[in-house]
């Protein structure tokens, strides 16, 4: 069994229930990981279904490809960043599509691969970046970084209430190479109490990946591009999230645009002309069956939205 095939995709039957998947449809993976979404995607697609699927992670693409060989032609697979995702779809002539899947953050795959960089649990050295050709390493933003500029980013991306004790014990122990090396100042800062609930370096390792990824910016582009390759009412974008500031991205987003007018509510008419394009299929979040979470600890902080596309209304 490969590793990609022993990695369990969260809420599967959820996902695709939430994309009312169809024969014959279209559909986009936008974080195809090792593909496990896809396969499920692609099974209920039967005869005639097709998927593009997109990763910016190559080692992610390889895994994909060799789990999704047996589909052959209904599967096309680009590397790329799921903010790319309307010219990645143009230039494989695939639009409109019936629905688009976002599974965000950090792959079990990922985690898994040693060398990676994304874990605590191995020394190795400090990387995280999804795509490796890409961008600043993690080691990179430490060793470079302010000591203010990385308390403020341990503190919005990682919601860490000790940024400003840990990016000086950071800046103390520099030059900072490995995992181990990033651990130890995390500890050196808040301690290495083994009671807590995650490991005291958690929302660390978070917030520098979010920042080497820039993944809350290209979540922000990626949202409305994928509604606007929507094929028309009834197609839909399914969003699992993994933690509250890229939850809030996503909330924010379908609420705005399920939404007839934004004008203040002491506006006596609408002056503002925006008109909803989509409907919240799911008010409220949508979180793993107590089944699935026993048997996936990593799927227990997964929240999944559904938004559809509803017929535009004319002026």
């Amino acid at each position: 069994m490969t590793t990609a095939a022993r990695h369990e995709p969260v809420m599967l039957a959820e996902a695709v229930e939430g994309l009312n998947v169809r024969p014959g449809g279209r559909y986009v993976d936008a974080t195809v990981g090792g593909g496990g979404h896809a396969a499920g995607i692609l099974e209920a697609a039967t005869t005639g279904g097709r998927l593009l699927g997109i990763d910016r992670d190559p080692q992610a693409l390889a895994a994909a490809r060799e789990r999704l060989a047996r589909y052959g032609d209904a599967v096309v697979l680009a590397q790329g960043n799921y903010s790319q995702i309307a010219a990645l779809c143009h230039s494989h002539d695939f639009v409109p599509v019936d629905g688009v899947l976002f599974d965000l953050g950090v792959s079990s795959l990922q985690l898994d691969t040693p060398g990676r960089g994304f874990s605590f649990q191995r020394d190795e050295a400090l990387d995280m970046r999804m795509d490796r050709a890409s961008g600043p390493s993690a080691a990179e933003l430490v060793n470079s970084a302010s000591e203010h500029e990385l308390a403020r980013l341990i503190r919005e991306y990682g919601e860490e209430w000790r940024s400003r004790a840990i990016a000086r014990a950071i800046v103390a122990r520099r030059p900072l190479a490995t995992t181990g090396d990033l651990v130890s100042a995390v500890e050196q800062a808040v301690g290495r109490d083994r009671g807590r609930r995650i490991h005291p370096a958690t929302l660390t390792f978070q917030a520098l990946r979010i920042a080497v990824n820039q993944e809350l910016s290209h979540l922000v582009v990626a949202l409305p591009a994928a509604c606007g390759l929507l094929a028309g009412a009834g197609a839909r974008v399914v969003v699992i999230a993994f933690h509250s500031l890229e939850d809030r991205v996503v909330k924010e987003y379908f609420r705005r645009e399920s939404t007839d007018c934004l004008c203040p509510p002491s506006a006596p008419v609408c002056v503002c002309g925006h008109r909803a394009s989509l409907r919240l299929v799911t008010r409220r979040v949508r979180k793993p069956s107590e089944e699935e979470r026993a048997r996936n600890p990593r799927a227990r902080s997964a929240r999944m939205r559904i938004a559809e596309a509803i017929a535009r209304q004319a002026a």
